[in-house]
């Protein structure tokens, strides 16, 4: 923020105060790694160093001054003499040697601009990212390996997981993947031996086969069709593939890894506190609470008066989220009045007061901060306090000339004022930087047991520009803990001092656009496969273990908007439901695959594991034969053989054979579901 105040500088362009301050920023980065010998010349696990970001998407915008942006921005980070690779992500126009490198959610059809560039993926999507009031987006591990495989069929040789958030380190996104870095792990002496031979096996299918010098090879067989599985033949044998999938063959005859059959344990629930037999929730509530108001409007002596309505960032310089805008409405002393207040913002929300009374809240959304707010207002006879607090929410790190875009209140009409219009816009406005209890230092634990703060037999309630503080014992053990606000509105939480981020469980998603089922087949975008229409984006909030201590624990919130503290609780998660199903016919565990001169099917693995800490400590269910259902909900088929005891006895790895299960039904493709609970 603080380079948005140096005088003439431009972001991102031929803008010498800017090159200046990027310029000393490059030099003093790459001075603390290489003295702390962390570049990879100098025995460190940096590789790669990177310039710039995504320029290419906005380059456009800059002219001619972007194109020599470009060109600067590469002579100044070879000049740095890291003697390891720079690379620029989508620039395509980057200069030798940089390397221009692809981000998205597939990059199989990435060429670098250069023959002598390796083709390499910075940031694979795994997701997307999550906004205040937008649906969860979700990818499924299917459509991510899927990608990721087609990348090195087609000869890439690096790929980054990027927004890995909202669960991806859950099953079954990181057993999948981590069988498919393994089946690649097998083709390497393969994949850095040749250029991939191309085969056409039909509509939408195909293979790449990389050859070693004696002629052995290893293959990838795709079927990038978004609906229909076909049979293949390849290399004098038969293969059946999904749509949208792609089959790993180390030997190009045995097959170590399809994209579409996850055979990975998954977690029960769709987040870490999902299942009722784990997780524990404890009311913070719902005594003991105690408040402080936020007066409405100026505050001290600090507030100025200005003709206009000033911008918001330029006027807070980043030292507040909230500016307070306030003026006078005369109304004739003869009568009251009824009139319409429109209120025009550049974002990113306002909540705006009549005689310090709560009359409106608006709000803009992520892509488009700016927003109209329009209410129906009564005014009083005489002098009419009219307090506008607008309110950030982040800043624009963005898009062309992102540093310019503005905040706050620009334009305040009111109508049916008298029969004629009233713009308020150029009158004098008196400015506030910040709130109240922010200045004071509310959220600080040194201003706990400070008289500032009230108490009573009724918490207040339901009102905005309240501050709230309790204190709790956190849940013994070692388990995650989570701060469910839920029934708040909008604000800010500080556990111990420590800020836990902003909150706003009162913006909810559209009620539409999430599908009941999401088929992982076809291009994935950001819309596609959405969940949590209608519901917040974020209710709970982690808390880190080493946030809290044993004894008393300091809770503050500063609510803007309306909620309820009394409803708030914190949970523990004490163990995990995991559960796997895994076919007879499906592939072995990569790093159990032995290469064979016959096509010669191996043996499938079903394997269970727990978190650090805790073990498998019982089974709900093991059922060998033709189980129904999914995981969460498996019941026994026609065809069944139970293996409660088999799988207490065997642990986490079991061979899916009828040689090591029993035959139950023969001739009958078989099953093994097991669900099973760890815990301390």
């Amino acid at each position: 923020m603080w380079l948005h105040f140096i005088p003439g500088i431009q972001f991102r362009t031929n803008n010498e105060p800017f090159k200046i301050e990027m310029e000393g920023f490059l030099a003093k980065i790459v001075s603390l790694m290489k003295e702390e010998n962390l570049f990879a010349t100098q025995g460190g696990p940096i590789i790669l160093a990177q310039v710039e970001n995504e320029y290419g998407n906005v380059k456009w915008a800059y002219g001619t001054s972007g194109q020599l942006y470009v060109k600067w921005a590469a002579e100044t980070a070879i000049s740095m003499n890291t003697t390891i690779p720079w690379v620029m992500c989508v620039q395509d126009d980057a200069p030798d040697p940089i390397i221009n490198t692809c981000n998205g959610f597939y990059c199989d059809q990435f060429t670098p601009n250069s023959p002598s560039k390796p083709k390499m993926w910075t940031e694979n999507y795994c997701g997307w990212f999550t906004s205040f009031g937008y649906p969860l987006p979700h990818r499924l591990v299917e459509d991510l390996a899927f990608a990721v495989a087609r990348f090195f069929e087609m000869g890439g040789t690096f790929q980054n997981y990027y927004m890995c958030i909202a669960g991806f380190i859950r099953q079954p996104k990181w057993g999948h993947l981590r069988d498919l870095h393994k089946a690649i792990k097998l083709c390497e002496d393969y994949l850095i031996s040749s250029e991939p031979t191309q085969i056409q096996l039909g509509l939408n299918l195909e293979a790449h086969v990389y050859y070693k010098p004696s002629n052995e090879c290893a293959a990838f067989l795709a079927n990038y069709d978004s609906s229909k599985d076909a049979m293949v033949e390849f290399n004098g044998n038969s293969y059946s593939l999904p749509a949208w999938s792609v089959s790993i063959l180390p030997d190009c005859k045995n097959v170590a890894y399809s994209t579409a059959r996850v055979v990975s344990q998954r977690h029960i629930g769709d987040n870490s506190f999902a299942s009722r037999t784990t997780t524990h929730r404890f009311s913070v509530g719902p005594s003991g609470w105690s408040w402080y108001k936020e007066p409405v409007g100026v505050w001290d002596n600090t507030s100025f008066t200005y003709p206009g309505l000033l911008e918001q960032i330029n006027t807070t310089k980043d030292a507040s989220d909230f500016l307070w805008y306030s003026t006078i409405l005369a109304v004739d002393e003869n009568a009251a009045e009824e009139a319409f207040l429109h209120i025009f913002s550049l974002g990113h929300a306002a909540l705006v007061f009549v005689n310090r009374v709560s009359v409106g809240f608006g709000y803009g959304n992520h892509d488009e901060p700016s927003f109209n707010l329009s209410q129906k207002i009564s005014l009083r006879p005489g002098n009419n306090s009219l307090d506008i607090l607008s309110m950030m929410i982040g800043l624009q790190n963005y898009g062309p000339w992102f540093d310019i875009d503005g905040a706050g209140v620009y334009s305040v009409i009111v109508d049916g004022f008298g029969n004629r219009k009233l713009d308020l816009t150029l009158g004098d406005w008196t400015h506030q930087v910040g709130v109240e209890g922010e200045h004071l230092g509310l959220d600080n634990i040194s201003l706990a047991n400070s008289s500032l703060w009230k108490n009573g037999a009724s918490t207040p309630i339901n009102q905005s520009l309240i501050w709230y503080k309790v204190t709790f014992s956190a849940p013994e053990g070692s388990g995650p803990l989570a701060l469910d606000l839920s029934s708040m509105g909008k604000g800010q939480a500080w556990i111990n001092g420590q800020s836990i981020g902003r909150y706003w469980p009162a913006y909810l998603s559209p009620n539409t656009g999430c599908p009941d089922n999401c088929d992982y087949r076809g291009a994935y975008d950001a819309s596609k496969c959405q969940r949590n229409c209608g519901q917040p984006s974020q209710t709970l909030y982690h808390i880190p273990r080493s946030w809290v201590h044993h004894g008393s624990n300091l809770l503050v919130l500063h609510e803007e908007i309306g909620g309820d503290p009394l409803k708030i609780s914190i949970l523990t998660r004490t163990g995990q439901e995991i559960c796997a199903f895994i076919s007879e016919s499906d592939p072995p565990p990569p790093d159990s695959w032995k290469p064979n001169s016959e096509l010669h099917p191996q043996s499938p693995q079903l394997r269970l594991s727990c978190d650090k800490g805790w073990l498998i400590t019982s089974v709900s269910f093991a059922s060998f034969g033709t189980p129904h259902g999914s995981c969460g909900s498996f019941s026994p088929g026609s065809c069944h053989v139970d293996m409660l005891e088999t799988i207490r006895k065997e642990g986490c790895s079991i061979a899916v054979t009828t040689n090591n299960l029993g035959d139950p039904c023969p001739k009958v493709l078989k099953t093994l579901a097991v669900e099973a609970l760890c815990s301390e």
